[in-house]
């Protein structure tokens, strides 16, 4: 009789815990979603009120390290000229602590740039879920890496040299 009492008890908190982490995870989604409708629409107050203030925007181009506000400043033109960018998640993972108060994922994106990889970390500012560091990064096919770097390369010399002086000093 104990070990059924036991055992249905268990059940009853791993159905439990499994719940909240779907519930979580499907507010993260809709978090995710609302700041890529936000920019499609040029929203930019819906836009930056998902992120933390502290939030972190690494765009496709290697100096694009946005801190918050200057990730706002550069971004506040496109937004009231009524069109920011549309990205639409396809597919979409995402993970949490123990405690489900951080939580990272990886996106694939359809965007103007075609398929691009979006990833990042939330956290919960006041029972919020709210964005805190987001990757963005263009998706190519192996097979056309070789392609990509002859395009790149002579600009990535260029700024590796210039990283690596900065570096030294």
């Amino acid at each position: 009789m104990k070990t059924k009492l036991f055992s249905l008890l268990w059940c009853m908190v791993t159905a439990l815990s499994i719940n909240a982490q779907v519930a979580e995870k499907q507010k993260i989604n809709e978090v995710l979603d609302n700041w890529h409708l936000a920019a499609a629409n040029a929203n930019f107050d819906a836009y930056f009120g998902l992120m933390t203030k502290d939030a972190v925007f690494l765009g496709t181009d290697a100096m694009e390290n946005w801190q918050n506000e200057a990730f706002k400043s550069f971004s506040k033109p496109y937004f009231d000229r009524g069109k920011a960018w549309s990205f639409t998640s396809v597919q979409r993972n995402i993970y949490m602590n123990e405690s489900k108060t951080f939580a990272w994922f990886d996106e694939l994106l359809d965007t103007q740039m075609k398929i691009c990889r979006g990833s990042g970390v939330l956290k919960k500012v006041h029972g919020q879920w709210k964005i805190a560091h987001y990757v963005l990064s263009i998706a190519v096919p192996n097979e056309n890496v070789d392609e990509l770097i002859q395009i790149k390369e002579k600009k990535d010399d260029e700024l590796l040299l210039e990283l690596k002086a900065k570096r030294q000093n």
